[in-house]
């Protein structure tokens, strides 16, 4: 099953945007379903405010595990994420006109659009980073 196919698998099962797309990313990120799930949880909707999008949140958390900044004396590393996360971001604003979700959702964007796109995007970002 692709990325997009299982992201959109967790959102028919009642999981929010970030929580799709983060665990159907598990393969690139080490983290167990269970614990995706579990740590995304808040994210959906905008962070429960309906600013930045839940899809993309999730996105960016995939790329923070795959490309680890956890030590603060890594520039290096830092510098690589802030690039990686810049660009998803870009990209996003690209495709939909937006990343607020609030935004998204007046404009009718459909949330399976977002979450498909995303954990694609995000699955390219990481292999051709690696």
């Amino acid at each position: 099953m692709s990325v997009q196919e299982e992201s959109i698998r967790l959102h028919d099962c009642g999981f929010n945007c970030a929580q799709s797309v983060l665990a159907a990313l598990g393969s690139y990120t080490g983290l167990d379903e269970k614990t995706a799930l579990s740590v995304s949880g808040g994210f959906g909707g905008g962070v429960r405010c309906g600013e930045i999008c839940g899809a993309a949140s999730g996105a960016v958390m995939a790329l923070g595990l795959a490309f680890p900044y956890a030590d603060g004396e890594d520039a290096d590393a830092k510098t690589r994420i802030a690039k990686l996360t810049v660009a998803l971001n870009r990209d996003f604003i690209k495709q939909f006109g937006c990343i607020r979700c609030q935004d998204l959702k007046r404009n009718g964007i459909p949330c399976d659009e977002l979450i498909a796109w995303a954990a694609r995007h995000a699955e390219e970002i990481i292999k051709d980073n690696q």
